[in-house]
């Protein structure tokens, strides 16, 4: 499981960092998830070497443009380039409606059917290989955290109690490994039942615009990974930071519940890259270290982050692009 970071500014480009948007890479295939589509994500995306014919669906965590405003040129692109397979996207139900009025206004008609689906009502969602929930945040206006829970985590067969059960080795074995429940004598063998689990699911919480980081305590109480926004830092006082959390504030609320990973995004255009230049995303990072024990990271765009099965997180180096062309 990659996250693929493709926009890390908050409200406006900068020279080096494009605005929101995540790509949660499937562990196994070429599957992925879209989180935000800031304006320009397309761009990113082919930076990236991702297909926007194996994008499995766009999650949108609130209205604001450096979250949306991609949408349009990346759902256009995908059609040019010839998709033709339905696209999922889960978001707040104010942006269907500004994108049913682009497609109007622009005359865009695309070549597969968007199948919408309101974040306020969500509950949960489910594919092949995730399940996924909704936290509602604190900001200017509805603002969602996804969180993202392995399906199906790795397992093995408890071969031990088949046999002890009376439960002859044969096809019924690979049935019951692949999660299906079996018929076998006369009875129904449930495939949990003879699975032993050697890590937790995997778990992800990525979080939208949100000035209370409290509010995930929940969602965060299996994960290993909280991606965050840090727009500011705590030096800038509070009502200057309306609807936005600062690095130390996201990095104490992580440290509290003990979450093993934090990686902060979403920052303001006023920290600089340089480290000779202040204030700098360095400041930012020496905050937020000051608050949190756990495994810190400050993302930039296009760095991927790998969680594998264990649930240790690591930063990995960039794939070779991949022609984007079908």
């Amino acid at each position: 499981m990659d996250l693929l970071f493709l926009g890390t500014s908050a409200a406006t480009p900068t020279r080096t960092r494009n605005v929101s948007a995540l790509a949660l890479l499937e562990p196994r295939g070429k599957g992925w998830f879209l989180l935000d589509c800031g304006e320009a994500t397309q761009h990113r995306v082919m930076q990236a070497g991702l297909s926007l014919h194996e994008l499995q669906a766009i999650f949108i965590t609130h209205v604001h443009g450096d979250h949306c405003y991609g949408l349009p040129g990346l759902l256009a692109s995908a059609g040019l380039q010839g998709r033709t397979r339905p696209l999922t996207l889960v978001a707040p139900a104010g942006v269907e409606a500004w994108m049913d009025a682009t497609q109007q206004m622009s005359q865009l008609s695309l070549p597969y059917p968007l199948q919408w689906l309101p974040t306020e009502s969500l509950g949960c969602w489910s594919s092949e290989h995730w399940l996924v929930d909704v936290t509602e945040l604190s900001h200017r206006v509805r603002s969602f955290a996804y969180g993202f829970t392995e399906a199906r985590p790795e397992s093995r067969l408890d071969q031990a109690r088949l046999l002890a059960d009376g439960i002859a080795r044969g096809p019924v074995w690979g049935q019951l490994k692949k999660g299906i429940d079996a018929a076998y004598e006369g009875r129904t063998l449930r495939s949990r039942d003879y699975l032993i689990f050697p890590h937790p699911p995997r778990r992800v919480v990525v979080a939208g615009d949100n000035d209370r980081p409290e509010l995930l305590a929940a969602a965060c109480r299996n994960a290993q990974v909280l991606v965050h926004e840090a727009t500011f830092s705590l030096e800038r006082p509070v009502e200057t930071r309306f609807g936005h959390s600062a690095a130390g504030q996201v990095a104490a609320f992580a440290d509290s519940i003990g979450l093993p990973n934090l990686v902060l995004t979403h920052f303001s255009s006023r920290f600089q890259d340089n480290p000779e230049r202040s204030p700098g995303i360095a400041d930012l990072r020496a905050e937020a270290l000051q608050h949190y024990r756990g495994g810190l990271w400050l993302a930039e765009d296009l760095a991927r982050f790998r969680l594998d099965r264990t649930g240790s997180l690591c930063r990995v180096l960039p794939a070779p692009a991949r022609d984007p062309r079908p």
